[in-house]
C-alpha cells in the first residue's frame, strides 16, 4: 500500500542521512522504525489484571547490576533514614 506523510525538512534530512549511512534505502529504513514502534508496548495501554511491569534495572557504568528492592524494604529504607535524621532533634 502506498501512502503520503508529511515530515518537517530536518526530520527527513536525518531520516534520509541514516539510510545512507546504514545503506538501505528510505523506504526500508521507514518500514523498520514504523514496526520496531509497533512492536514496543505501549505506556499507555492499560495491563491485564494482575500484571505488572517489572521495576526498571539500573546498571552502573562497571557492568554490576543493582538489585530491585521491594515497596515494604523501600518504605523500611525510608523510616529508617528519618529516624535517623530526626534522632538529633528529639531533645528538643
Amino acid at each position: 500500500m502506498r501512502t503520503t506523510i508529511d515530515l518537517p525538512d530536518d526530520l527527513y534530512r536525518s531520516l534520509k542521512a541514516r539510510a545512507a549511512l546504514t545503506g538501505t534505502t528510505l523506504r526500508e529504513l521507514i518500514r523498520g522504525l514504523i514496526e520496531q514502534g509497533l512492536s514496543q508496548p505501549r505506556g499507555d495501554r492499560p495491563l491485564p489484571a494482575g500484571q505488572r511491569l517489572p521495576p526498571p534495572a539500573v546498571v552502573p557504568r562497571r557492568g554490576i547490576p543493582i538489585a530491585a528492592v521491594s515497596g515494604a524494604q523501600l518504605r523500611r529504607m525510608e523510616e529508617e533514614e528519618d529516624e535517623a535524621k530526626h534522632a538529633g532533634s528529639a531533645g528538643l
